[in-house]
């Protein structure tokens, strides 16, 4: 069985501003860097879907830290996995994924 990923725009846009960010303020390698721990964790979880925690139960959400700040929320759709968000885990929590 093969596994899809699949990004919403939401995620796209996500992943792009922090890697602009990680790249404006500390360095492009930081930010290649996170880019290859954001990939490596897409890799896994085509393997192990159910690696994140549950966020919500009822719509199927789970989260996984990538990095201390960083916390990328998906969905599991029979052989789609859907990223629907990076959060920064600065933030209010009112603003994380529901």
């Amino acid at each position: 069985m093969s596994i899809e990923i699949n990004w919403t725009p939401r995620a796209k846009n996500n992943l792009d501003s922090i890697k602009t960010y990680l790249s404006v303020e500390w360095s492009d390698s930081i930010s290649k860097s996170f880019e290859s721990k954001v990939k490596d964790f897409t890799e896994i979880i085509k393997e192990f879907p159910n690696l994140g925690s549950v966020e919500n139960n009822s719509r199927g959400i789970r989260g996984f830290q990538i990095t201390k700040q960083i916390r990328i929320f998906y969905r599991i759709k029979g052989t789609r996995i859907i990223i629907l968000a990076l959060f920064d885990t600065r933030q209010h929590p009112k603003k994380r994924p529901r």
